[in-house]
């Protein structure tokens, strides 16, 4: 399929139809990783981790809990 690359604010952009968005299974704000490949530009859909903050924070334990670690004294407005 043919398309155009467009202007998009100070950037290039290539709209994607439909039918591939279906296909490779994106949505509006899906990750994708872009390379350049062989002369070639490649976008591979790049999914969510299967992990969430709360998966995450689980595996804090106190034994490989850290101290709080000093940032020395403000040096503008900052509030503590």
């Amino acid at each position: 399929m043919e398309t155009k690359i467009q202007k998009w604010g100070n950037s290039l952009a290539v709209r994607i139809p439909k039918a591939f968005v279906k296909e490779a299974q994106l949505a509006y704000g899906s990750p994708v990783d872009l390379s350049f490949d062989d002369g070639k530009i490649v976008i591979n859909p790049n999914p969510e981790p299967p992990f969430s903050l709360d998966d995450l924070l689980k595996g804090v334990k106190k034994r490989n809990l850290h101290s709080e670690t000093g940032t020395g004294k403000p040096v503008g407005r900052e509030v503590w």
